[in-house]
């Protein structure tokens, strides 16, 4: 294990390739046959599983149910609403047949000709479609409404240059899909999921956010509006963790589905959309873990605590045994995760290592002479920082370096991405401070042309408008025409 963090890139050496490596020796992902798609490994499906039930249980007790609608959409769904499937079109994968057979010429298997579809089914890259299809259904009358529903599931974007987990053709998410009786109510679902998600991210992820309003061209295909957590990882790069969607009136009119009000009129109904993916996992990675591997966030870990004893033959370790038996029976009561690593096929230096590539928070080492004299090894995965302690009265001290290390994530994250955060006034300044990363916030007059200019020359986009950023009136950097805002600029992932 020591061999293979030797092994690894070094963040300042190459960001890209570290981000790489680390995935790979923290046993989180690998690439699996299937080009552009990943297998995510047991100790990465864990941290993805304490994600999921944390934001499953969040959304839950905002109203909202689970449901699972088809992987597979008829082409003709995908045509109803225009901008979605402008929006979608280069990446969707198509189902013609629905049979194989054997290769006359005895080459395995071939598409049975014969077995062609009478219509094109979609894989599909989101469930807007199906979705509203279904609630057509569903929905008669305002009694109907609101509908709060949300599914876990797969899709499939035909992405042509992938990263694990940060841009695979198929990833994991969650994507709820809402309908209101009114636009206000809408709206309102759409502000409430995304400050859900900006919780989500600061409690339990440890990563500072910043919300906003996505420009024109940024938007989610086929919305009026979408809303949007960015994070700045630690390359200075912006990372889009979760957008909200107001749909307005665009889905229920493509797929018409309309409700009696209290007045028995009949309505178009408003909708919302929303989701995170295993992206999130990309962005705990970056914004968190150094060149010794992972830094997990306590709530997030799969395992929070590990004790690792330290013995000299069978007697030594029976007591050891019998001593820690007791503080992971205290620590599981206070819900605290623990491990004894108690295996005798590795060494001690060995586990400290591996237990430190894979982020484990608090790492607990018992030997025999600290039996003797009431004491045990402390270590932080945050800082390294070691510390002797008293053995008595060690589980208070372990939930309390928790909930620490959980602050200390948290706010080590956002100074350094405040201290990574500037203002400028003048397009030369931030063509020239732009290559150094980090966030920008600049004056911009509003218009796509003056947004695609800069995305050409500087490769930085919009990554949003902030919901509590200056609102002073300005003038544009590059065309000096008014603005009504700063916005946030960055290159990102």
């Amino acid at each position: 294990m020591a061999k293979e963090l030797k092994e690894m890139t070094k963040r300042a050496d190459n960001y890209s390739q570290w981000y790489n490596d680390l995935v790979m020796k923290a046993d989180l992902a690998e690439q699996s046959a299937v080009r552009g798609c990943m297998v995510i490994k047991p100790y990465g499906y864990a941290i993805w599983e304490k994600m999921q039930r944390t934001l499953d249980d969040m959304f839950k007790e905002t109203g909202h149910v689970n449901a699972y609608f088809p992987l597979l959409i008829p082409k003709s769904f995908l045509s109803r609403e225009a901008e979605h499937v402008e929006g979608f079109a280069k990446e969707c994968a198509v189902v013609t047949h629905h049979r194989l057979k054997n290769d006359p010429n005895g080459s395995g298997v071939i598409v049975d000709p014969a077995a062609k579809l009478e219509e094109e089914l979609i894989i599909r890259p989101t469930s807007e479609t199906i979705i509203w299809n279904t609630y057509k259904n569903w929905i008669q009358s305002y009694r109907d409404l609101p509908l709060l529903v949300n599914q876990w599931a797969n899709v499939m974007r035909w992405e042509m240059r992938t990263r694990l987990f940060l841009r695979t053709a198929e990833f994991l998410w969650q994507e709820g899909h809402t309908a209101h009786a009114t636009r206000e109510e809408a709206e309102e679902e759409t502000r409430r999921m995304l400050d859900v998600y900006g919780t989500f991210a600061e409690q339990y992820m440890a990563m500072p956010v910043v919300k906003g309003v996505k420009s024109a061209s940024e938007r989610f295909a086929g919305a009026l509006d979408t809303y949007t957590i960015e994070a700045m990882m630690q390359d200075g790069k912006a990372l889009q963790a979760g957008t909200s969607h107001f749909l307005g009136q665009n889905f229920a009119k493509a797929f018409d589905v309309q409700f009696v009000n209290k007045n028995n009129e009949l309505e178009y109904v408003w909708a919302t959309s929303w989701g995170v993916s295993t992206r999130l996992m990309g962005a705990l990675i970056m914004t968190h873990s150094d060149d010794n591997g992972l830094v997990l966030p306590p709530r997030l870990a799969p395992i929070q605590v590990v004790i690792v004893p330290i013995y000299k033959g069978p007697e030594q370790l029976a007591a050891i045994d019998e001593r820690v038996a007791s503080i992971v029976a205290n620590l599981k009561a206070m819900g605290i995760s623990v491990k004894y690593d108690n295996d005798d096929k590795r060494r001690p230096g060995f586990k400290f290592a591996e237990y430190e590539l894979k982020g484990v928070p608090v790492r607990l080492v018992l030997g025999g002479r600290d039996l003797e004299n009431g004491t045990i090894e402390v270590m932080r995965r945050d800082t390294l920082e070691k510390e002797t302690m008293a053995l008595d009265g060690i589980e208070d001290v372990v939930r309390n370096l928790l909930d620490d290390i959980q602050n200390n994530m948290l706010k080590k994250a956002l100074d350094y991405r405040q201290s990574r955060t500037i203002e400028v006034d003048t397009y030369e300044e931030f063509k020239e401070r732009i290559e150094e990363g980090g966030f920008i916030l600049a004056h911009w007059d509003g218009t796509p042309e003056t947004e695609a200019r800069i995305k050409e020359e500087t490769k930085a986009t919009i990554r949003c408008l902030p919901l509590d950023g200056d609102m002073t009136p300005g003038v544009c950097m590059v065309t000096g025409k008014p603005s009504a805002r700063r916005v946030l600029f960055a290159r990102s992932y």
